[in-house]
């Protein structure tokens, strides 16, 4: 009788020892896991603190060609620009203000001598800011001898000047008919521009 009495105690023993076993098994389990999700969660917050700063990396391009206020850029109205006018004055035709990816303001400008008649040619000219204030031309795109009246100017995201103007396939047509189409591109290359062209007869011709 003796033995059936401590018999019936050892199952309970040994469902005790094993739920002891078990908490102490999973208290390391859980101690992992927290672990491993406080290491993520410092990798998330990590990640989100770097993005901002690489936004801002590739959205700062100090050399990218872009617009720029007028009030900041060469006034052309200021500019000694290199045209045959003698007594007439100079009338600006087209410009705009751009940083054309050196860093500095300038203005590109067409003007042409204000004859109050015909189509008068135009020059076409970058302006820089000159030491002493006063804008000067720091490149010729088109000079008036061409006898090219520009139409548009601007400046595409790449940083090529773009333009059209009207001309004339010969000295015989009248100076009051242009009889061309010019579409023109002006790449940097080095220091100046090369340009290129492309012409067709005009819709008016």
């Amino acid at each position: 009788m003796a033995d059936d009495a401590v018999h019936p105690a050892a199952p309970e023993r040994a469902a005790h020892d094993t739920r002891d076993s078990t908490a102490q098994h999973a208290r390391p389990g859980l101690l992992h896991w927290s672990a491993v999700l406080a290491a993520c969660g410092a990798v998330v917050a990590a990640a989100l603190a770097a993005g901002p700063a690489a936004g801002a990396v590739r959205t700062a391009s100090p050399g990218s060609p872009r617009p720029v206020p007028t009030a900041q850029a060469p006034d052309p109205a200021k500019a000694a620009l290199p045209l045959d006018c003698g007594p007439l004055p100079v009338k600006i035709a087209i410009s705009f203000s751009a940083d054309l990816g050196d860093g500095t303001p300038s203005t590109v400008v067409a003007a042409h001598c204000d004859a109050g008649n015909g189509t008068p040619p135009d020059g076409v000219f970058v302006l820089g800011e000159g030491p002493d204030g006063v804008p000067v031309v720091r490149d010729t795109l088109v000079r008036w001898q061409e006898n090219l009246t520009l139409t548009r100017l601007a400046l595409r995201s790449d940083g090529v000047l773009t333009g059209q103007a009207v001309g004339y396939s010969g000295d015989g047509v009248p100076r009051c008919c242009p009889d061309l189409k010019v579409n023109l591109n002006w790449s940097r290359k080095g220091g100046s521009y090369v340009r290129t062209q492309t012409s067709a007869p005009s819709a008016a011709a």
